[in-house]
């Protein structure tokens, strides 16, 4: 039987994916520019994270005056008290020059028991503060006593004026309250909003795959926060522009899947995201800061309050059958990160380091077309 409140996520996310897309009339995916989707494994009906039922993403955007220019995105994994019903998890770092809050416990426990916040990296305590009221606040949690907030992060400080504390507490706890299933919002919003990846704005991305594997089929979905460096390939293609090119930076991606998968290879799901930044010829540099998270909302690997009292038994994919989640997390990244870009717009912000304006221009969908 299907729990009320989980039923109602099914409706809600049902009645959301009856609308179109979140698009800007100007700015269109990377798969509507060049004619064709990225890879052989067929995407959702979003193309989002949102497909994997359940899953919820809200953000908050700050744009304000002249030197503000960033915000918050919320990954809630499912409807119910992800304290008392956590998720399996697993954490993966290539280069670690970055703040990721509570990948220590995800790493030891392989489950996380909060939503996910993306942030700025000068926001990660706020970050941390945000999610802490919201699970102490939760009907059930009254005796809580020891949380493990996960927050990641990006430095926005090419377009932001990152010493200023925004976002603030309250402000995470609209990107929270804000998550909802359906569409998904990309480009320069919520986490994404003053960051820049290969010289060119970068921002939020989504997309997924319907994962074959036996008689059962599964949905695999990618968000990032892209706000890295290298020399941008565009489905194996170089772009080639004046600022199509940056050292340093970071990414965050996030993966959610409804295959039912020990944390331990979800651990060697998130690694395989590698594949798909590699495949937009990231950098990796020494300054680079390369995360990627991956949970299951499956029913049979759920860690509930009444299976975490003593001895568990649950049911998950077996390794010999997991290779093709792995290949379909190297698509989704891949066309996840190009949509960030390709949906982002020309943004005008402030340069905290230089102390002074500056433009970043958006990817040149003419060029990609």
């Amino acid at each position: 039987m299907v729990p009320p409140i989980y039923a109602l996520c099914l409706f809600l996310q049902a009645g959301f994916q009856t609308g179109s897309g979140v698009t800007d009339e100007k700015r269109q995916r990377i798969s509507t520019v060049i004619g064709r989707r990225i890879g052989h494994y067929q995407p959702g009906p979003l193309n989002a994270i949102t497909d994997v039922a359940g899953v919820r993403v809200g953000h908050v955007t700050l744009k304000k005056g002249d030197r503000t220019r960033t915000g918050a995105t919320a990954i809630v994994p499912h409807c119910g008290n992800l304290y008392q019903d956590k998720v399996p998890a697993g954490f993966a770092v290539l280069n670690g020059y970055g703040k990721f809050a509570g990948s220590t416990q995800i790493a030891e426990l392989g489950e996380i028991e909060t939503p996910i916040l993306l942030t700025n990296t000068l926001a990660v305590g706020r970050g941390i503060e945000a999610i802490i009221r919201h699970t102490l606040g939760q009907p059930g949690n009254a005796r809580v006593t020891s949380i493990n907030a996960v927050v990641g992060e990006t430095n926005d400080s090419r377009l932001n004026d990152i010493r200023s504390p925004r976002p603030t507490v309250e402000d995470m706890l609209t990107a929270l309250a804000a998550a909802r299933p359906g569409p998904v919002e990309e480009g320069a919003v919520g986490a994404g909003t003053g960051t820049v990846a290969f010289g060119l704005k970068g921002g939020i991305g989504t997309a997924s795959r319907l994962v074959p594997v036996g008689k059962a089929r599964y949905t695999l979905g990618v968000l990032v926060q892209s706000n890295y460096g290298g020399h941008l390939t565009v489905a194996g293609k170089p772009y080639v522009s004046d600022a199509a090119h940056d050292k340093d930076g970071s990414i965050v991606m996030i993966v959610a899947t409804d295959a039912p998968l020990s944390s331990r290879n979800l651990t060697r799901l998130a690694e395989r995201c590698f594949g798909g930044l590699a495949r937009t010829g990231a950098a990796l540099s020494n300054g680079s800061g390369d995360y990627a998270l991956a949970f299951s909302t499956a029913e049979s690997v759920r860690l509930t309050a009444e299976r975490r009292k003593g001895l568990m038994t649950l049911e998950a994919l077996s390794n010999d059958v997991v290779s093709p989640l792995f290949e379909a997390v190297i698509e989704a990244t891949e066309e996840a990160i190009l949509n960030s870009l390709t949906m982002a717009e020309t943004t005008t912000g402030y340069n905290a380091g230089k102390d002074r304006p500056e433009t970043v221009e958006a990817i040149s969908l003419s060029h990609l077309a």
